[in-house]
């Protein structure tokens, strides 16, 4: 549900415009502010967890998270739905590390390793399935409502969950070792992400002005500083964000380059063909969402399944899953090349980035938390967590911006010049892809 609403909102933008007179600029924080906010608070959320509890902590986020998007469903202006998605976003980030934390604290052995399997295929789907469902809720008009039940079916949902929650999950406190909360690193985190991410989201919208530059040079210093306070902090004893010791864990560095490629490819992939199959061929909401049902099913199926592929398979799943993944949006930009629909090869390309994405991701995530201590579980949680927000962002800021400069230079919105557009960005993302696959095998040779 959490990763759903990253991406639900997309197919939804055009109808929340025109029904709340909303510019492409408020459109574009509609839909970045819920990431933004969800990966700058996901560490805190995570030591939340570690302090109070984590099945207390993960209730009062679900919570948070569904009043939040009551509120969404609700509002009358464009202001307020960029203020309640922001809160959604940090009820997500309260919620969702819980998880990782209690699979880690009450599995061992193999049997983490299939809660952990479930849980990042669970995951990934939810980010695939969230332009399917949001286009069957919006051209569905429940009532009239238009947009409004792509907020508004995370209620029921949320109150189902509530009443579960209480009944199966852990209720204690939290462990005695548990840390502070690190409030300068947290600020200085915060404003780092904000700083870089917001001009990406605007700076196109408003043809790149001084501020945004500005901006983005500015976080990168604040972001230096960050990374001097948290090593000053770990050297007097204090908890930093993020504990050296996880940083160090044998693969870690690696499992977070790897899943944050992977995720800028999977949230720049869905964001621009949506932008190109809506705005250049025309399609409907529906249409649009029905469009990924290939590779979010996929996704899923391949995400649930990996570890039950033969020993000799294991071993090059994952760059393997990069390689499938550069061809397979390579044969996306192909296949719609000249605005044409695709026909059947367009499907299986579909399918090839849904079952590449998965080998990719689900693997990385599995084998890189299955070895972590117990008491590093909350750390380890919101750094990948955290990754694979910042990557998605990322990747619907950097090939969403690719993606409309390209279609400026060309000209009008046709579906000639946005298929153009579009096989610029898959190119784009088929190199980066491809650099998931090379570094991993460059970082494992040092």
């Amino acid at each position: 549900m959490a990763l759903l609403d990253v991406f639900i909102v997309n197919v939804a933008a055009p109808t929340i415009g025109s029904d709340l007179h909303a510019s492409g600029a408020d459109l574009q924080l509609v839909v970045a502010g819920y990431a933004i906010a969800y990966s700058v608070l996901l560490i805190t959320g995570a030591r939340l967890g570690d302090r109070f509890g984590h099945g207390r902590v993960h209730l009062v986020g679900l919570a948070l998270f569904t009043t939040a998007s009551l509120a969404c469903g609700l509002a009358q202006g464009v202001t307020e739905l960029i203020v309640f998605r922001l809160v959604q976003g940090a009820g997500s980030a309260v919620m969702i590390p819980q998880v990782l934390s209690l699979i880690q604290r009450s599995f061992t052995g193999e049997a983490r390793m299939r809660a952990l399997g479930a849980y990042s295929a669970v995951l990934a789907v939810g980010a695939a399935a969230g332009q399917v469902v949001g286009g069957l809720l919006v051209s569905a008009d429940l009532l009239g409502t238009g947009w409004r039940p792509v907020f508004l079916v995370n209620v029921p949902v949320g109150l189902v969950l509530l009443v579960l929650g209480r009944s199966v999950l852990p209720r204690g406190g939290g462990v005695e070792s548990a840390r502070g909360l690190d409030g300068p690193g947290l600020v200085l985190l915060g404003a780092a992400v904000s700083l870089v991410t917001v001009p990406l989201v605007l700076g196109q919208e408003e043809d790149w002005p001084l501020w945004s530059w500005l901006s983005m040079a500015a976080g990168a210093v604040v972001f230096a500083l960050f990374c001097r306070y948290e090593a000053r902090l770990a050297r007097r004893g204090g908890a930093p964000l993020i504990a050296p010791r996880v940083l160090r864990h044998p693969g870690m560095g690696l499992a977070v380059m790897r899943i944050g490629a992977v995720m800028a490819v999977n949230g720049g992939f869905l964001f621009v063909l949506t932008l190109h199959v809506q705005g250049g061929l025309g399609y409907s909401a529906l249409r649009a969402g029905l469009t990924f049902a290939p590779t979010a099913a996929v996704f899923g199926v391949v995400g649930l399944t990996w570890r039950r592929w033969p020993a000799v398979c294991q071993r090059v799943l994952i760059p393997a899953g990069f390689t499938l993944t550069a061809l397979s949006v390579a044969g996306v930009g192909l296949a719609l090349r000249h605005g044409s629909h695709g026909g059947a090869w367009v499907y299986l390309a579909y399918t090839g980035v849904g079952a590449g994405l998965a080998l990719a991701f689900s693997p990385t995530l599995t084998r890189a938390l299955a070895g972590v201590r117990p008491e590093d579980a909350a750390d380890a949680s919101g750094l990948l967590a955290t990754v694979t927000q910042l990557g998605q962002l990322i990747g619907v800021a950097a090939f969403g911006t690719l993606f409309f400069d390209r279609l400026e230079s060309l000209g009008a919105r046709q579906a000639y010049t946005s298929s153009d557009a579009l096989m610029t960005c898959m190119s784009a993302l088929a190199a980066t892809a491809a650099l998931g696959a090379l570094a991993g095998l460059v970082l494992r040779r040092r």
